[in-house]
Protein backbone atom coordinates (compact mmCIF):
# COMPACT_ATOMS: atom_id res chain seq x y z
CA UNK A 1 0.00 0.00 0.00
CA UNK A 2 1.36 3.45 -0.90
CA UNK A 3 2.43 5.90 1.76
CA UNK A 4 -0.32 8.37 0.74
CA UNK A 5 -3.04 5.72 1.20
CA UNK A 6 -1.64 4.75 4.61
CA UNK A 7 -1.74 8.41 5.68
CA UNK A 8 -5.28 8.80 4.35
CA UNK A 9 -6.51 5.76 6.24
CA UNK A 10 -4.83 6.96 9.42
CA UNK A 11 -6.46 10.36 9.36
CA UNK A 12 -9.88 9.06 8.32
CA UNK A 13 -9.91 6.71 11.31
CA UNK A 14 -8.82 9.40 13.78
CA UNK A 15 -10.85 12.59 13.59
CA UNK A 16 -9.28 15.90 14.42
CA UNK A 17 -11.64 16.36 17.39
CA UNK A 18 -10.54 13.06 18.89
CA UNK A 19 -6.90 13.98 18.35
CA UNK A 20 -7.41 17.36 20.03
CA UNK A 21 -9.07 15.69 23.00
CA UNK A 22 -6.01 13.48 23.44
CA UNK A 23 -3.38 16.17 23.01
CA UNK A 24 -5.19 19.13 24.57
CA UNK A 25 -4.74 22.79 23.56
CA UNK A 26 -1.11 22.83 24.78
CA UNK A 27 -0.16 20.06 22.36
CA UNK A 28 -1.29 21.75 19.17
CA UNK A 29 2.09 23.22 18.16
CA UNK A 30 3.97 20.03 18.98
CA UNK A 31 1.46 18.07 16.89
CA UNK A 32 2.11 20.35 13.89
CA UNK A 33 5.88 19.93 14.37
CA UNK A 34 5.58 16.15 14.45
CA UNK A 35 3.52 16.19 11.26
CA UNK A 36 6.16 18.32 9.53
CA UNK A 37 9.07 16.17 10.69
CA UNK A 38 7.35 13.02 9.49
CA UNK A 39 6.92 14.47 6.01
CA UNK A 40 3.18 15.11 6.20
CA UNK A 41 3.56 18.78 5.28
CA UNK A 42 0.21 19.08 3.54
CA UNK A 43 -1.57 17.77 6.61
CA UNK A 44 0.45 20.10 8.81
CA UNK A 45 -0.59 23.09 6.70
CA UNK A 46 -4.26 22.05 6.97
CA UNK A 47 -3.94 21.59 10.71
CA UNK A 48 -2.36 25.04 11.14
CA UNK A 49 -5.10 26.62 9.01
CA UNK A 50 -7.78 24.96 11.17
CA UNK A 51 -6.18 26.41 14.28
CA UNK A 52 -6.20 29.87 12.71
CA UNK A 53 -9.87 29.49 11.81
CA UNK A 54 -10.65 28.28 15.32
CA UNK A 55 -8.77 31.23 16.82
CA UNK A 56 -10.70 33.66 14.62
CA UNK A 57 -14.03 32.17 15.71
CA UNK A 58 -12.98 32.37 19.35
CA UNK A 59 -12.02 36.02 18.98
CA UNK A 60 -15.36 36.80 17.33
CA UNK A 61 -17.17 35.00 20.15
CA UNK A 62 -15.46 37.10 22.83
CA UNK A 63 -15.79 40.36 20.89
CA UNK A 64 -19.50 39.76 20.31
CA UNK A 65 -20.05 39.01 24.00
CA UNK A 66 -18.19 42.22 24.91
CA UNK A 67 -20.26 44.35 22.53
CA UNK A 68 -23.51 42.79 23.79
CA UNK A 69 -22.56 43.01 27.48
CA UNK A 70 -24.84 46.04 28.12
CA UNK A 71 -27.78 44.02 26.77
CA UNK A 72 -27.12 40.82 28.73
CA UNK A 73 -26.52 42.88 31.89
CA UNK A 74 -29.75 44.82 31.42
CA UNK A 75 -31.64 41.57 30.80
CA UNK A 76 -30.55 40.24 34.20
CA UNK A 77 -31.58 43.53 35.81
CA UNK A 78 -35.06 43.31 34.28
CA UNK A 79 -35.39 39.73 35.54
CA UNK A 80 -34.19 40.68 39.03
CA UNK A 81 -36.81 43.45 39.25
CA UNK A 82 -39.64 41.01 38.50
CA UNK A 83 -42.07 39.81 41.14
CA UNK A 84 -41.54 36.08 40.45
CA UNK A 85 -38.15 34.67 39.51
CA UNK A 86 -37.13 31.07 38.80
CA UNK A 87 -33.50 30.04 39.48
CA UNK A 88 -31.22 27.02 39.24
CA UNK A 89 -27.56 26.16 38.61
CA UNK A 90 -25.46 23.48 36.89
CA UNK A 91 -21.72 22.64 36.94
CA UNK A 92 -19.38 23.55 34.06
CA UNK A 93 -15.73 22.51 33.73
CA UNK A 94 -13.14 25.30 33.62
CA UNK A 95 -9.71 24.61 32.12
CA UNK A 96 -6.64 24.76 34.36
CA UNK A 97 -3.04 23.66 33.79
CA UNK A 98 -3.19 19.91 33.01
CA UNK A 99 -6.66 19.59 34.57
CA UNK A 100 -10.08 21.22 34.93
CA UNK A 101 -11.86 22.74 37.91
CA UNK A 102 -15.53 23.17 38.67
CA UNK A 103 -17.42 26.29 37.72
CA UNK A 104 -21.18 26.92 37.73
CA UNK A 105 -23.67 28.36 35.29
CA UNK A 106 -26.69 29.91 37.01
CA UNK A 107 -29.98 30.72 35.33
CA UNK A 108 -32.54 33.29 36.42
CA UNK A 109 -35.78 33.67 34.49
CA UNK A 110 -39.16 35.29 34.69
CA UNK A 111 -42.38 35.76 32.72
CA UNK A 112 -43.73 39.18 31.80
CA UNK A 113 -47.35 40.24 32.08
CA UNK A 114 -47.67 39.63 28.35
CA UNK A 115 -46.50 36.02 28.78
CA UNK A 116 -42.98 36.56 27.39
CA UNK A 117 -40.17 34.54 28.97
CA UNK A 118 -36.89 36.27 29.83
CA UNK A 119 -33.87 34.04 30.52
CA UNK A 120 -30.66 35.28 32.08
CA UNK A 121 -27.44 33.44 32.93
CA UNK A 122 -24.50 34.14 35.21
CA UNK A 123 -21.20 32.24 35.45
CA UNK A 124 -19.19 31.81 38.64
CA UNK A 125 -16.28 29.71 39.87
CA UNK A 126 -18.14 28.66 43.02
CA UNK A 127 -21.57 27.52 44.12
CA UNK A 128 -21.86 29.74 47.18
CA UNK A 129 -24.73 32.18 47.65
CA UNK A 130 -22.81 35.24 46.47
CA UNK A 131 -24.03 34.82 42.87
CA UNK A 132 -27.78 34.80 43.70
CA UNK A 133 -27.11 37.72 46.04
CA UNK A 134 -25.29 39.69 43.33
CA UNK A 135 -28.15 39.15 40.87
CA UNK A 136 -31.21 39.35 43.12
CA UNK A 137 -29.97 41.14 46.23
CA UNK A 138 -32.09 44.04 47.46
CA UNK A 139 -35.15 42.99 45.45
CA UNK A 140 -38.49 41.76 46.77
CA UNK A 141 -40.87 39.18 45.40
CA UNK A 142 -40.89 35.39 45.11
CA UNK A 143 -38.02 33.04 44.24
CA UNK A 144 -38.87 29.59 42.85
CA UNK A 145 -35.99 27.22 43.68
CA UNK A 146 -35.17 23.81 45.09
CA UNK A 147 -33.97 23.28 48.66
CA UNK A 148 -30.34 24.30 48.00
CA UNK A 149 -29.16 26.54 50.85
CA UNK A 150 -27.12 28.77 48.54
CA UNK A 151 -30.30 30.76 47.88
CA UNK A 152 -30.74 31.55 51.57
CA UNK A 153 -28.70 34.71 51.07
CA UNK A 154 -31.57 36.01 48.94
CA UNK A 155 -34.52 34.64 50.92
CA UNK A 156 -33.30 35.22 54.51
CA UNK A 157 -33.93 37.01 56.77
CA UNK A 158 -36.29 39.41 54.95
CA UNK A 159 -35.57 38.89 51.28
CA UNK A 160 -37.60 37.18 48.61
CA UNK A 161 -40.27 34.67 49.57
CA UNK A 162 -39.04 31.15 48.84
CA UNK A 163 -41.32 28.94 46.71
CA UNK A 164 -40.65 25.20 46.68
CA UNK A 165 -40.64 22.70 43.84
CA UNK A 166 -43.13 19.82 43.77
CA UNK A 167 -41.18 18.15 40.96
CA UNK A 168 -38.27 17.64 43.37
CA UNK A 169 -40.64 16.20 45.97
CA UNK A 170 -42.22 13.86 43.45
CA UNK A 171 -38.80 12.66 42.28
CA UNK A 172 -37.86 11.59 45.81
CA UNK A 173 -41.06 9.64 46.36
CA UNK A 174 -40.72 8.03 42.93
CA UNK A 175 -37.18 6.89 43.79
CA UNK A 176 -38.52 5.36 47.02
CA UNK A 177 -41.12 3.19 45.23
CA UNK A 178 -38.92 0.06 44.80
CA UNK A 179 -38.39 -0.26 48.56
CA UNK A 180 -41.57 1.42 49.83
CA UNK A 181 -44.71 0.85 47.70
CA UNK A 182 -46.69 3.12 50.00
CA UNK A 183 -44.88 6.05 48.37
CA UNK A 184 -47.47 5.65 45.61
CA UNK A 185 -49.96 7.46 47.85
CA UNK A 186 -47.78 10.58 47.89
CA UNK A 187 -47.47 10.43 44.11
CA UNK A 188 -51.26 10.27 43.80
CA UNK A 189 -51.63 13.38 45.98
CA UNK A 190 -49.08 15.26 43.86
CA UNK A 191 -50.81 14.13 40.67
CA UNK A 192 -54.05 15.61 41.99
CA UNK A 193 -52.29 18.98 42.41
CA UNK A 194 -51.11 18.94 38.81
CA UNK A 195 -54.58 17.99 37.58
CA UNK A 196 -55.90 21.20 39.12
CA UNK A 197 -53.22 23.13 37.22
CA UNK A 198 -54.15 21.36 33.99
CA UNK A 199 -57.79 22.28 34.56
CA UNK A 200 -56.86 25.94 35.04
CA UNK A 201 -54.67 25.89 31.94
CA UNK A 202 -57.36 24.31 29.77
CA UNK A 203 -59.87 26.90 30.97
CA UNK A 204 -57.49 29.80 30.33
CA UNK A 205 -57.41 30.81 34.00
CA UNK A 206 -53.66 30.69 34.66
CA UNK A 207 -52.40 33.51 36.93
CA UNK A 208 -55.89 34.98 37.43
CA UNK A 209 -58.13 35.37 40.49
CA UNK A 210 -60.18 32.44 39.19
CA UNK A 211 -57.02 30.33 39.20
CA UNK A 212 -56.40 31.25 42.83
CA UNK A 213 -60.00 30.40 43.74
CA UNK A 214 -59.69 27.05 41.96
CA UNK A 215 -56.54 26.22 43.92
CA UNK A 216 -58.19 27.09 47.22
CA UNK A 217 -61.23 25.03 46.34
CA UNK A 218 -59.46 21.91 45.01
CA UNK A 219 -55.74 22.03 45.84
CA UNK A 220 -56.05 23.08 49.49
CA UNK A 221 -57.95 19.90 50.54
CA UNK A 222 -55.37 17.76 48.70
CA UNK A 223 -52.55 19.48 50.54
CA UNK A 224 -54.30 19.01 53.88
CA UNK A 225 -54.70 15.28 53.22
CA UNK A 226 -51.08 14.98 52.07
CA UNK A 227 -49.83 16.75 55.19
CA UNK A 228 -51.75 14.35 57.41
CA UNK A 229 -50.32 11.41 55.45
CA UNK A 230 -46.76 12.74 55.86
CA UNK A 231 -47.16 13.05 59.63
CA UNK A 232 -48.65 9.57 59.80
CA UNK A 233 -45.86 7.95 57.78
CA UNK A 234 -42.85 9.78 59.26
CA UNK A 235 -42.52 7.62 62.45
CA UNK A 236 -42.83 4.40 60.45
CA UNK A 237 -39.71 4.78 58.29
CA UNK A 238 -36.00 5.09 58.95
CA UNK A 239 -34.80 8.68 58.45
CA UNK A 240 -31.94 7.51 56.22
CA UNK A 241 -34.09 5.25 54.07
CA UNK A 242 -35.38 6.39 50.64
CA UNK A 243 -38.93 7.02 51.85
CA UNK A 244 -37.72 8.51 55.12
CA UNK A 245 -35.62 11.03 53.21
CA UNK A 246 -38.51 11.87 50.90
CA UNK A 247 -40.81 12.43 53.88
CA UNK A 248 -38.23 14.63 55.59
CA UNK A 249 -37.69 16.72 52.46
CA UNK A 250 -41.41 17.35 51.99
CA UNK A 251 -42.00 18.23 55.64
CA UNK A 252 -39.04 20.63 55.85
CA UNK A 253 -40.08 22.38 52.64
CA UNK A 254 -43.79 22.44 53.45
CA UNK A 255 -44.20 26.20 53.88
CA UNK A 256 -42.39 26.90 50.61
CA UNK A 257 -44.34 24.16 48.81
CA UNK A 258 -47.79 25.43 49.82
CA UNK A 259 -47.39 29.15 49.04
CA UNK A 260 -48.85 28.70 45.57
CA UNK A 261 -52.33 28.09 47.04
CA UNK A 262 -52.69 31.73 48.02
CA UNK A 263 -50.95 33.29 45.00
CA UNK A 264 -51.91 32.34 41.43
CA UNK A 265 -48.67 33.80 40.05
CA UNK A 266 -46.60 31.09 41.73
CA UNK A 267 -45.98 27.80 39.89
CA UNK A 268 -45.96 24.31 41.39
CA UNK A 269 -42.40 23.53 40.35
CA UNK A 270 -39.07 24.83 39.11
CA UNK A 271 -39.10 22.88 35.84
CA UNK A 272 -38.77 26.04 33.77
CA UNK A 273 -35.30 26.82 35.10
CA UNK A 274 -34.19 23.20 34.80
CA UNK A 275 -35.28 23.25 31.16
CA UNK A 276 -33.29 26.47 30.65
CA UNK A 277 -30.14 24.65 31.80
CA UNK A 278 -30.57 21.74 29.39
CA UNK A 279 -28.88 23.88 26.73
CA UNK A 280 -25.85 24.14 28.99
CA UNK A 281 -25.88 20.39 29.57
CA UNK A 282 -25.89 19.84 25.81
CA UNK A 283 -23.08 22.37 25.43
CA UNK A 284 -20.94 20.53 27.98
CA UNK A 285 -20.95 17.47 25.73
CA UNK A 286 -19.78 19.56 22.77
CA UNK A 287 -17.24 22.06 24.06
CA UNK A 288 -16.23 19.99 27.16
CA UNK A 289 -14.97 23.01 29.16
CA UNK A 290 -14.57 26.79 29.13
CA UNK A 291 -11.03 28.11 28.89
CA UNK A 292 -11.14 30.57 31.79
CA UNK A 293 -13.50 32.63 33.94
CA UNK A 294 -13.92 35.41 31.37
CA UNK A 295 -14.91 32.82 28.75
CA UNK A 296 -17.58 31.49 31.12
CA UNK A 297 -18.93 34.99 31.67
CA UNK A 298 -19.07 35.65 27.92
CA UNK A 299 -20.77 32.31 27.36
CA UNK A 300 -23.42 33.18 29.95
CA UNK A 301 -24.12 36.55 28.33
CA UNK A 302 -24.59 35.10 24.84
CA UNK A 303 -26.60 32.15 26.20
CA UNK A 304 -29.02 34.63 27.79
CA UNK A 305 -29.76 36.55 24.60
CA UNK A 306 -30.04 33.47 22.37
CA UNK A 307 -32.21 31.58 24.88
CA UNK A 308 -34.54 34.58 25.27
CA UNK A 309 -34.79 34.78 21.48
CA UNK A 310 -35.78 31.12 21.25
CA UNK A 311 -38.30 31.45 24.11
CA UNK A 312 -40.09 34.26 22.26
CA UNK A 313 -40.02 32.98 18.69
CA UNK A 314 -37.21 35.28 17.55
CA UNK A 315 -34.63 34.05 15.05
CA UNK A 316 -31.31 34.46 16.96
CA UNK A 317 -29.31 34.97 13.76
CA UNK A 318 -31.53 37.82 12.55
CA UNK A 319 -31.59 39.35 16.02
CA UNK A 320 -27.82 39.28 16.57
CA UNK A 321 -27.07 40.52 13.06
CA UNK A 322 -29.20 43.59 13.78
CA UNK A 323 -28.32 44.46 17.39
CA UNK A 324 -24.56 43.92 16.99
CA UNK A 325 -24.57 46.87 14.61
CA UNK A 326 -26.86 49.06 16.73
CA UNK A 327 -26.09 48.43 20.39
CA UNK A 328 -23.01 50.66 20.60
CA UNK A 329 -24.83 53.71 19.21
CA UNK A 330 -28.23 53.08 20.81
CA UNK A 331 -29.18 55.48 23.66
CA UNK A 332 -28.39 53.84 26.98
CA UNK A 333 -31.67 54.95 28.56
CA UNK A 334 -33.51 53.01 25.83
CA UNK A 335 -31.30 49.91 25.87
CA UNK A 336 -34.32 47.80 26.79
CA UNK A 337 -35.66 48.29 23.25
CA UNK A 338 -32.94 45.93 22.03
CA UNK A 339 -33.86 43.03 24.30
CA UNK A 340 -35.26 40.15 22.20
CA UNK A 341 -38.91 40.42 23.26
CA UNK A 342 -38.97 44.21 22.83
CA UNK A 343 -37.04 43.96 19.57
CA UNK A 344 -39.67 41.56 18.23
CA UNK A 345 -42.52 43.85 19.27
CA UNK A 346 -40.93 46.92 17.67
CA UNK A 347 -40.18 45.04 14.44
CA UNK A 348 -43.78 43.87 14.26
CA UNK A 349 -44.99 47.45 14.82
CA UNK A 350 -42.70 48.77 12.07
CA UNK A 351 -43.90 46.09 9.65
CA UNK A 352 -47.59 46.88 10.21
Amino acid sequence: MSRERVQSRHFSSCTFREGLRRTGPAGVQSRVSRLQRSGWRARARWYTWWRWASSTLTDLFHQSASVLLPLSTHLLQVIAASEVVWADETPVHVLEVKKTKQGYLWTFLTQTQQGEWLLGYRFSLGRVGTTPLDVLGGMRGALVVDAYTGYNAVTLPEGRVRVGCWAHVRRRFFDALPTAPEAREALDFILALYRVEAEARDAGLVRTDAHRALRQQKSAPVLAALRAWLEEQAPRHLPKGPLGQALSYARKQWDALTRSVSDARLPLDNNRSEAALRKAALGRKNFLFVGHEAAGENLAGLYALVATCEANGVNPEDYLADVLLRVQTHPNERIGELLPHEWKRLRAADAS
